[in-house]
């Protein structure tokens, strides 16, 4: 947890209040530590960036599910469009012969 919290400029204390209150859930090892992934880390970095600018826990983790959440939508979208043949705006692109 260390290493994470010296990555993202904060105190262990926020990780371990991240953990606490269902933001961000890191693996832990066999031996108890918390193992953040990339991921992980960049939701971190997002949820104090929002909390920094005065947004409560509860506010800056939904805002951020949310954002991730519209990200994975819309990669789905365009692998739906380029499956389909559509361009980005769901037009059909034409056909080669």
């Amino acid at each position: 947890m260390g290493q994470a919290a010296e990555a993202l400029d904060v105190r262990p204390a926020f990780l371990r209040s991240l953990d606490a209150a269902d933001v961000v859930q890191p693996h832990r090892s066999s031996g108890g530590h918390r193992r953040y992934s990339r991921r992980q880390l960049r939701l971190a970095a997002r949820v104090r960036e929002l909390f920094d600018s005065g947004m409560t826990l509860a506010a800056a983790d939904r805002i951020v599910r949310l954002e991730d959440q519209l990200a994975r939508t819309r990669a789905e979208n365009k692998e739906l469009r380029r499956r389909l043949g559509m361009d980005d705006t769901g037009t059909h692109r034409e056909q080669e012969e």
